[in-house]
């Protein structure tokens, strides 16, 4: 029996909304306890964090829920952490890029982000509220803008770290200063209240990470959307359907709920503006901001 092509589209489209969309999630850590020199962090009296978090145990949770790769951000203070990361990295192709940490005023910034560089799964650093760091206060320094200079002439990206008002108006003086840089803001669903973010509608640029967003309410972590969504209508709003991406905090995400807790209530949420806005969110803003390297054949791309 020959089908006609309205029946084999009609088909197409069937199957296509039956697929799940692959996961691209934009925010773990990765750290071993059990190494000679240990970690400078999670402390030794975090039960929850104080073992090793590694690609193949991440693996074992992740993939099975749908995610297909994983952006390192960088957890260390340690310069040599970052290559560490690397290595480790080159032992499992599930991680599609590492966000590392390096400091952009100091005069040796420029040779490490040479080096570090050279490896392609090097997609940025991450500055801002952790490490006694202060963005707001080394954008006035003209040495610090010239590395955010040189990072955004490498095509990389900024991470920025445990939002608060001045943190976040800090990212609007550095995007004024250096227009072409990208920068992610990991973790705005734990900043309450917001703030006004109105300025950020036009910063094309700027992306925000819709990461952390499981609360402790009364003593409790509530589980259904319903409890979240005002938030998340406020990130949309704000930042619009092609600049929220999706990321868990694994393993940190652990201290609120076990990771499919969170991947359910986002995934709940953006499945109900439909299939194009579900794709944008868990893999094809992250695609545009980080740049990330395809390494399995089930990794998406455009």
């Amino acid at each position: 029996m020959k089908m006609d092509r309205r029946t084999f589209l009609g088909i197409a489209a069937a199957c296509l909304a039956d697929t799940p969309v692959p996961i691209i999630d934009t925010h773990i850590h990765l750290f071993d306890p059990t190494r000679a020199q240990g970690v400078p962090w999670p402390a030794k009296d975090n039960a929850v964090l104080y073992k090793p978090a590694l690609p193949d145990r991440y693996r074992k949770i992740a993939q099975p829920l749908g995610i297909v790769g994983a952006i390192e951000v960088e957890c260390s203070t340690w310069l040599e952490d970052n290559q560490w990361v690397l290595d480790v990295a080159a032992t499992d192709s599930i991680l599609v890029g590492t966000v590392g940490n390096l400091e952009p005023g100091k005069p040796e910034f420029r040779g490490q982000l040479e080096r570090f560089h050279k490896n392609p799964l090097f997609r940025g650093i991450r500055y801002g509220n952790l490490w006694d760091r202060d963005l707001g206060a080394e954008i006035k320094k003209p040495e610090f803008v010239a590395g955010m200079k040189a990072l955004a002439n490498a095509g990389l990206v900024l991470d920025t770290a445990n939002p608060n008002a001045a943190l976040l108006n800090a990212v609007l003086g550095v995007t004024d200063k250096v227009p072409a840089l990208r920068v992610v803001i990991d973790h705005l669903p734990q900043l309450k209240p917001l703030p006004d973010l109105t300025e950020f509608s036009n910063r094309p640029s700027v992306y925000v990470k819709v990461s952390e967003v499981l609360r402790r309410e009364n003593g409790r972590v509530p589980e259904d959307l319903g409890f979240y969504r005002a938030t998340l209508d406020e990130m949309w709003g704000i930042f619009g359907e092609d600049r929220v991406l999706y990321g868990s905090d694994w393993p940190n995400s652990d201290l609120w709920a076990p990771y499919n807790v969170e991947l359910s209530v986002v995934r709940e949420y953006v499945r109900g503006k439909g299939r194009r806005v579900e794709e944008k969110y868990f893999w094809k803003n992250s695609l545009a901001a980080y740049r990330w390297v395809k390494r399995e054949a089930g990794q998406p791309s455009v």
